[in-house]
């Protein structure tokens, strides 16, 4: 049983190793590059969502929302931002540029 358990612990310490970017326990704020096609072009568009508690997820922070937000037609770059406070209060948005 208590192999058992501290196989269980070490398992809940490292799990975050899988995860595609660094999480920070108490705050997290970051940006990071999901795609590019070339140069970032002139214009600009960002679609954001919120979550509260990590419960509570609304928005829209899709690619096309971006898209639309920035009037872009011919997406060139796309990254990712995101900002978690304590798992309290977040924000998770995507900026896209292009022409």
């Amino acid at each position: 049983m208590k192999k058992m358990m501290g196989a269980l612990a070490i398992a809940a310490l490292v799990t975050g190793c899988a995860t595609p970017m660094p999480v920070g326990g108490l705050y997290w704020e970051g940006k990071i590059p999901l795609d590019a096609e070339g140069d970032a072009g002139g214009k600009t568009g960002k679609a954001c969502m919120t979550s509260v508690l990590s419960l509570i997820a609304t928005g829209d922070a899709s690619i096309a929302a971006a898209k639309a937000n920035g009037n872009i037609s011919k997406v060139s770059t796309v990254d990712f931002e995101a900002k978690n406070i304590l798992g309290i209060y977040g924000t998770h948005c995507t900026i896209v540029t292009g022409n």
